[in-house]
């Protein structure tokens, strides 16, 4: 199944200690079009239903958007303020510190501290 297939691909980025492009993944999963940017979201959040539920980090904090460089995209925002986790607004700060929040924790609980030069670039120290 693809969302295993991404999991799989997004513990071994976490491990690293940096986010990844939804484009990556779609080229590392080998997607090809129609749809790929579809399914690769799709797949994340299924992801997040899953985490919820098991009541781990957030995976897909890992995956994010190339149009919103270091953030996810709309989908993830909408998906965890359906889930209860987030109530404020899908771009600016709140979300920022959301994402940032579940980046470190997704990153810690898989294998790795964020990254330095991530903890720079979204302004935050070492977890």
């Amino acid at each position: 199944m693809l969302k295993d297939q991404l999991r799989d691909e997004l513990v071994r980025q976490a491990q690293t200690g940096l986010p990844v492009t939804y484009k990556e993944l779609a080229r590392r999963l080998a997607l090809s079009p129609p749809g790929t940017m579809h399914r690769v979201t799709e797949a994340l959040e299924q992801l997040i239903e899953e985490d919820i539920a098991a009541g781990r980090p957030l995976l897909s904090a890992v995956a994010v958007s190339r149009v919103r460089p270091g953030i996810p995209g709309r989908g993830f925002f909408l998906e965890v303020r359906r889930a209860g986790l987030f109530s404020g607004e899908l771009t600016g700060p709140e979300a920022f510190a959301f994402h940032t929040r579940e980046l470190q924790r997704a990153l810690g609980f898989y294998g790795r501290s964020i990254s330095p030069e991530v903890a720079d670039a979204v302004g935050v120290g070492e977890a």
